[in-house]
């Protein structure tokens, strides 16, 4: 697996990348689950009961880092060996997954809808962690993939 990172990663592009992507996804989970307040000063707030959220948008934010830039990667190499990869796919339901339990801001625009709004509130309420959790096994599994398929596709030597 780590033979794999540093291949993809020691393209300054993709390290970039995966740098933007881990900052933008831990920003905006951050602010949507009110961890972070830009307004009336920035203020970084993690209360004790929350640290499990926190750490859980923390892993998601590192993994789709690692994720999208690889699957990127994936799909210019299979353009170039004319097959493609599904493993993109993979990284948006993952990422997605994590950002869906987006908190306070979230519930109250599902709100609008009426009875389901109420009905999709009290669902990602309660159920917040355990599709956090979900959306790491997701990650996890195409970063798993991506490892491997980079391994199979491409000569690594360790």
């Amino acid at each position: 697996m780590l033979s794999s990172i540093r291949f993809v990663f020691s393209n300054y592009g993709y390290a970039v990348l995966g740098t933007i992507v881990f900052l933008t996804f831990f920003m905006m989970l951050s602010f949507l689950s009110e961890f972070i307040f830009f307004e009336p000063y920035f203020i970084f707030n993690i209360q004790s009961e929350r640290i499990v959220s926190f750490v859980l948008i923390m892993i998601v934010s590192l993994l789709s880092a690692l994720v999208i830039p690889m699957n990127i990667f994936l799909v210019s190499l299979a353009k170039r060996l004319k097959r493609m990869s599904s493993g993109l796919v993979g990284s948006v339901i993952g990422a997605s997954a994590g950002a869906c339990s987006c908190g306070p801001i979230g519930f109250s625009i599902i709100s609008v809808f009426g009875t389901v709004g109420g009905t999709a509130t009290a669902f990602l309420t309660m159920y917040e962690i355990p599709l956090r959790v979900l959306s790491i096994g997701i990650l996890f599994f195409t970063f798993y993939h991506a490892t491997r398929s980079i391994k199979k596709d491409c000569i690594i030597r360790k």
